[in-house]
């Protein structure tokens, strides 16, 4: 059975776990409505995709 016979030191364990980190949701431009979105998605806020209307956007409630 592997046993280690030494503590790993913080710098060699943060060298291996550095490519773990997440890294940001890139995010493009509705060019309809000019609100972000995610990329190869249909919009959130208009509903288009391609220049074509996918879904019927809801509509949005005012808090009062």
């Amino acid at each position: 059975m592997g046993v280690p016979k030494d503590r790993k030191s913080k710098s060699r364990v943060r060298k291996r776990q550095m490519h773990l980190k997440a890294e940001p949701v890139a995010a493009s431009e509705c060019p309809h409505c000019h609100e972000p979105k995610l990329p190869h998605r249909v919009c959130p806020e208009c509903g288009y995709y391609k220049g074509m209307e996918i879904v019927k956007p809801k509509e949005k409630e005012k808090k009062e």
